[in-house]
């Protein structure tokens, strides 16, 4: 209840999983619990007045309906995607995509898996009917991040990034190693999060800990694990627990060390922006295709580009950027994409816009005139408003951070039909 789950879905979930069972657990099946009985994204409850603003009804109209219908886009279990590298066994070596979404100009769209009912489909019937690959990047480092991707990209000749990343936590920060408690089994972090544990919390454990010589009880045992699953801990010292680091969260992401302190933020602003960041080593297993396909260089337009992810899987794929047309909001993140550019001696083009309505149609095609297409689009469809944490403005769609995908496919569109008039 602390967590923000009302007292009904909490009584459910126990009698559903169990006394006994984990925090983690009661809180997964919470949330999806959530999902199956939401509404679709605009149908209204009974008994509830919820009123649909002219942009939303604008936006149902002319994406929402108009290309079609499709059945609810199932998650997977495991979510690997179209397989993962190193192991063929399940690897997917090609798939059909409709006519109307193949490259290029090639597109891709990562947004937060487990999102509100109807989203996905939404997302897919937007984006060309192309089917979402879902992918959780435990399986490329040493926390978990489900995402799905839609992208009209190649799915043959894929590679990992080398080095490759450590896949345990003890391997990735061996320092911790001495303090770690064997009855602490974790390997992996959860999904990396933007809010902050509490010092009371972490102050709790400790003391929880302290009343006990060796082994702690098991209910106590239970108090800490759960937490420290819930907030991503590590042990830092006797019966001490603490967050990780900014500097972590960017080794865990696939980032290089302090990249996010090229904005001039503090530790509360990394960790904001890394929240919403590409996981690195993922993303660059999907955008390898485009190393043979661009070896001269690629040109980007990197829409919602945060802490420049997109630039970041490019510059370690060592695919030369020609131009990059970046669209974001935060100053603070801006900074830190021109600071990576600088850092990494990029020789071409940067242009960054702050909103995206500044990309307008003849803006996007003066462009294009002028640096002849853009190669790649790429995006993140900014979470908050899906995320199942967020209890306050899980708003879908048309919430105010994740309706930039509207602007995605208003702008994608532009580009693609654009693309067929522009002489390469």
């Amino acid at each position: 209840m602390s967590m923000g789950f009302t007292k009904e879905d909490v009584s459910t979930a126990i009698h559903r999983c169990g006394e006994n069972a984990q925090i983690d657990v009661l809180a997964d099946f919470i949330f999806a619990f959530q999902l199956a009985r939401q509404s679709a994204e605009f149908f209204v409850e009974p008994n509830e007045e919820k009123p649909i603003s002219c942009t939303k009804k604008r936006r149902a109209s002319e994406y929402g309906t108009a290309r079609g219908k499709k059945q609810r886009c199932g998650l997977p279990n495991p979510m690997i995607g179209f397989g993962l590298p190193n192991e063929p066994g399940g690897l997917v070596s090609q798939r059909t995509l409709p006519e109307a979404a193949r490259g290029p100009p090639y597109f891709y769209l990562e947004s937060i898996a487990f999102a509100p009912k109807g989203v996905w489909e939404t997302m897919s019937n937007n984006l060309y009917e192309v089917e979402p690959e879902f992918v959780d990047s435990k399986y490329f480092c040493a926390a978990a991040r489900k995402r799905g991707y839609i992208h009209n990209l190649p799915i043959c000749n894929r590679f990992q990034l080398h080095p490759p990343p450590k896949h345990a936590i003890l391997e990735a920060f061996p320092l911790y190693k001495r303090w770690w408690p064997v009855w602490d089994t974790r390997t992996k972090f959860n999904c990396l999060r933007t809010n902050m544990v509490s010092a009371q919390l972490t102050e709790m454990i400790c003391k929880s800990l302290d009343n006990h010589d060796g082994d702690p009880p098991i209910d106590v045992q239970k108090f800490v694990i759960d937490n420290c699953r819930r907030w991503n801990l590590v042990w830092v010292g006797r019966n001490k627990v603490a967050p990780l680091e900014p500097d972590e969260m960017e080794t865990l992401l696939g980032f290089p060390k302090n990249h996010t302190r090229g904005g001039g933020s503090c530790v509360t602003g990394r960790i904001n922006s890394l929240g919403n960041a590409f996981q690195v080593d993922t993303v660059a297993y999907h955008l390898s295709v485009l190393k043979d396909l661009y070896p001269d260089g690629i040109k980007v337009l990197s829409l919602f580009s945060g802490i420049g992810g997109a630039e970041v899987v490019l510059h370690r794929l060592q695919i030369p950027m020609k131009i990059v047309v970046s669209v974001e909001k935060s100053s603070m993140n801006q900074g830190i994409l021109r600071s990576f550019w600088e850092q990494t001696n990029q020789k071409d083009t940067l242009i960054q816009f702050g909103d995206v309505k500044d990309l307008t149609k003849d803006k996007i095609e003066e462009l294009m005139d002028r640096f002849g297409g853009f190669d790649l689009i790429i995006g993140g469809s900014p979470g908050n408003n899906l995320s199942g944490h967020n209890r306050i403005s899980r708003d879908g769609l048309e919430g105010e951070e994740s309706s930039l995908f509207f602007d995605y496919c208003r702008i994608l569109d532009v580009v693609r039909h654009k693309a067929k008039t522009i002489q390469f």
